[in-house]
């Protein structure tokens, strides 16, 4: 079980065979080699932000492929790892956005407060970048994506890198607000993520529609 409300709007796909045949090939990957995030942790994003909790999503990619980095939250590691490039240039843009001085590397509190922290592919083996892509998780995650399009209630959809960029086609519910940059990793932070001001942006649209603002 995932999260209650979860459990009832993915019961299609958790039946359907793309699904099945994800499990097998995960269950299959963990016994034999070194995946990452750990088996328990796959479905975090999922369990602390329940579906009709979301306020913001933010798309990663695959999560982190170095050592006990990645625990199921897109960009989050857990405190006392050292932190990814990517995570230290998101704190720089809060530091200038907000003038709020982060250092905790783990963000399950910002998952707590309804920001969904969600990698389009949810496992990656150790040292292979993208080694699950292509083997269902995007089907996963694309119709995730299409369920929450279909809620009532606003939703800001934070897409960072030209990857998070292509899901946008199916955001096409107007009660929703979307974010989009260039990725803040180091290769491209400097094109168009920092000055962005996506986490006043983001809290500025949630103040504008009476509900409650993330603490960064």
């Amino acid at each position: 079980m995932i999260n209650k409300k979860w459990d009832e709007i993915l019961k299609n796909e958790f039946q359907a065979d793309y699904f099945k045949k994800l499990g097998c090939f995960i269950k299959k990957a963990y016994a034999g080699k070194i995946i990452y995030p750990p088996y328990k942790d796959i479905f975090n994003a999922l369990k602390y932000t329940d579906y009709d909790e979301v306020k913001v999503v933010i798309l990663g990619q695959d999560p982190y492929h170095g050592e006990n980095e990645a625990h199921g939250l897109a960009f989050s590691v857990k405190e006392g790892i050292k932190k990814p490039p990517s995570l230290i240039n998101i704190f720089k843009e809060i530091y200038d956005d907000l003038g709020i001085k982060r250092n905790k590397s783990d963000l399950t509190d910002w998952a707590r407060q309804g920001v969904l922290l969600l990698n389009t592919i949810m496992t990656v083996e150790k040292d292979k970048p993208l080694s699950h892509k292509g083997i269902g998780w995007e089907i996963f995650t694309d119709n995730i994506i299409k369920k929450l399009n279909e809620r009532r209630e606003p939703i800001v959809f934070v897409l960072w890198g030209s990857h998070a960029r292509s899901k946008k086609e199916m955001i096409t519910n107007p009660n929703h607000y979307i974010i989009e940059s260039p990725h803040p990793s180091p290769l491209s932070a400097n094109y168009g993520f920092f000055g962005s001001k996506p986490f006043s942006k983001i809290n500025n649209f949630l103040e504008s529609k009476n509900i409650p603002k993330i603490n960064w």
